[in-house]
């Protein structure tokens, strides 16, 4: 099982708004490396309801890079050609292309998938497949909406899935699952 899991935090609605990153590599099934940061979003601005949330202020990211500095060096190689997971990969991939776009950083091509949408296919007699409530039913201690344990918590519920599944990779986990593998390019 090798693949990177990848989270965003945002300092308000509009996407291209990052405030943190965090990303986790798995290889043979653990977790090998890590990648977390915190972002200067474009405008120097933390919504306090979102704060409530991630716990991150203006303070915290005043001084933070910006996404276009990290995301040659950092983020971009971090990932590599690995398959990329989120949970709710819909809002991850969408802060991804908006902070692509609004630096006007070229596309680059990558494979996602959902650890939502593979989760419901997985354990479908959970009621929620909320990241906080699959972590819970798994006795998954961590820190919710702190991108780097969201992300770890996301590739724990990967490893979970092939587990029971008996799958050995991801493109197995995906075809026994019939989630779909997505490309941004």
């Amino acid at each position: 099982m090798d693949f990177v899991t990848i989270d965003f935090e945002t300092a308000k609605y509009s996407q291209e708004s990052a405030c943190s990153v965090g990303l986790v590599r798995f290889a043979g099934g653990k977790a090998v490396d890590t990648f977390y940061s915190l972002i200067r979003p474009p405008r120097l601005y933390i919504r306090p309801d979102f704060t409530r949330i991630h716990g991150l202020t203006v303070d915290d990211v005043r001084d933070a890079p910006r996404f276009k500095d990290i995301w040659d060096d950092g983020i971009k190689p971090f990932i590599g050609d690995s398959a990329l997971a989120a949970h709710n990969a819909s809002f991850d991939i969408g802060v991804l292309k908006a902070v692509l776009a609004w630096y006007k950083l070229p596309l680059c091509t990558l494979s996602y998938f959902c650890t939502c949408s593979l989760s419901r296919r997985t354990w479908p007699q959970i009621k929620s497949h909320a990241l906080t409530s699959l972590a819970g039913h798994f006795g998954i201690v961590y820190d919710a909406h702190n991108a780097l344990d969201d992300a770890m918590t996301c590739g724990k519920l990967v490893l979970l899935s092939a587990e029971k599944h008996g799958v050995k990779n991801v493109a197995e986990l995906l075809s026994v699952t019939g989630v779909k593998k997505s490309m941004l390019v």
